[in-house]
């Protein structure tokens, strides 16, 4: 990290005490989901800023709503199919005793988002209840594996002039350690219209492909846009940040809205009519925070985002033929 910036042990959202992280990956589909197990959050919110969001059970975190928490979050390819995912999700955590009670049984709680991956595999292919029940028996804490698997398995990125000049995004996670204690993780699923930028040099990680492993620039790449290309609503960034402060729900809710100030700080542009951008923000409560912590916890959840982003980007693999950053431009520099 730069300077003056630290990060928890494994660098990833499972520095957050009692946060798991699980994959399910069909490389040969190109599609995946990723759950991210929050049992005992104390409050989670969502902020969607993208003007084609494919969503679950997102309004049962609203600040006027009662449950306002949840027990996993889902992060899935195969666009709206792939809602079906959380229903596995459910199973596997109604069978552990997890859920909100209720008179009868306790109800588990898991919102999702989607990105689209269909253009990439095998179009019929997406995650089902079974791969969603698969994902949640495998989170765990500790490491998490990035690029090309769970729900960034067939991510793409840098599509403005369509997928012949698009690179492979994935999936990116990372955590940033503050004062006292604090601990903010992010975890990324980047499949964006845009490029991939590093907010801290200025350098682009991810452009529309040009010759010689160079980027089109993004003035140049507008101008060359087509009605068609316009007309592409197959692109979204699913975010999931978590932090071990003990929180308000409406300073969990601000968290979700700052969340979207990383993904705006590296990819450009963002939250487009052809995006999903989806923002979960989830609170552990381990941690007292002070009202003027808000700042500060801000400021990580930013940060953490930004890192997460990059890191998708930078472990991202070929797949479909779809070819990463770093093949790109490695392969054009030994020609």
């Amino acid at each position: 990290m730069s300077a003056g910036w630290q990060s928890g042990p494994n660098d990833a959202i499972t520095d957050v005490r009692g946060i798991r992280v699980g994959h399910w990956t069909d490389r040969r589909a190109a599609t995946g989901c990723t759950v991210i197990r929050c049992d005992e959050a104390t409050f989670v919110a969502v902020d969607t800023r993208g003007g084609a969001p494919g969503t679950r059970e997102t309004e049962v975190l609203g600040p006027a709503n009662i449950v306002r928490r949840a027990h996993a979050i889902v992060l899935t390819g195969g666009s709206a199919f792939g809602l079906a995912s959380a229903t596995g999700v459910m199973r596997y955590l109604s069978e552990q005793g997890v859920g909100f009670p209720t008179t009868a049984m306790r109800v588990p709680i898991v919102p999702a988002a989607v990105l689209y991956d269909l253009g990439l595999g095998k179009p019929d292919a997406f995650p089902g209840a079974e791969e969603g029940y698969v994902a949640a028996r495998r989170a765990k804490a500790g490491k998490v594996e990035q690029g090309s698997v769970g729900a960034g398995t067939g991510a793409t990125v840098a599509k403005l002039l369509g997928m012949e000049h698009a690179l492979k995004g994935g999936l990116g996670t990372a955590s940033v350690a503050g004062p006292r204690g604090f601990i903010v993780g992010a975890i990324v699923a980047t499949n964006a219209v845009g490029g991939v930028s590093d907010p801290d040099t200025g350098r682009v990680l991810a452009g529309p492909r040009a010759e010689k492993g160079r980027f089109v620039p993004l003035p140049v790449a507008m101008e060359r846009r087509t009605a068609q290309m316009d007309a592409l609503l197959e692109n979204t960034v699913v975010i999931c940040v978590a932090t071990n402060a003990a929180l308000d729900h409406h300073q969990v809710q601000r968290l979700a809205i700052q969340a979207h100030d990383g993904l705006a700080r590296t990819v450009f542009p963002a939250h487009t009519f052809g995006d999903g951008d989806v923002a979960f923000a989830i609170a552990m409560g381990q941690v007292p925070a002070k009202p003027d912590d808000a700042t500060v916890l801000g400021m990580m959840t930013t940060r953490a985002v930004e890192r997460a982003i990059i890191s998708s980007i930078r472990q991202a693999t070929t797949l479909a033929g779809v070819p990463s950053a770093g093949d790109f431009i490695a392969s054009s520099s030994r020609r």
